[in-house]
């Protein structure tokens, strides 16, 4: 693989960015309505402290699924040519036609 562009290592770097903020939105917000019964609710010590384990393994699955999949659908660049801008025809709309 060669060389990377600056515009290439500014989209990495932000799609990154954006993948760690959007996947600490998901871990909050699943951690949150999990124990949220805890600390509205009279529950036992033992309740709250399982919802607040449950919550926790919640969460950090959110995260590295919600990391995972951001990343993943990043577009990568293709080690070949790139394709051709126009048909290969002139008066076509496309190659195969």
């Amino acid at each position: 693989m060669g060389r990377r562009s600056q515009q290439d290592r500014d989209a990495i770097t932000v799609e990154i960015g954006y993948a760690l903020v959007s996947a600490s939105f998901v871990a909050a917000a699943g951690f949150a309505g999990i124990t949220a019964p805890a600390l509205v609710l009279d529950l036992s010590d033992t309740a709250g402290r399982v919802l607040t384990a449950v919550g926790g393994t919640v969460a950090a699955f959110a995260f590295v699924a919600r990391l995972v999949h951001v990343l993943w659908r990043f577009p990568r660049r293709p080690d070949g040519p790139p394709p051709p801008s126009q048909p290969s025809r002139t008066g076509r709309t496309s190659p195969d036609s």
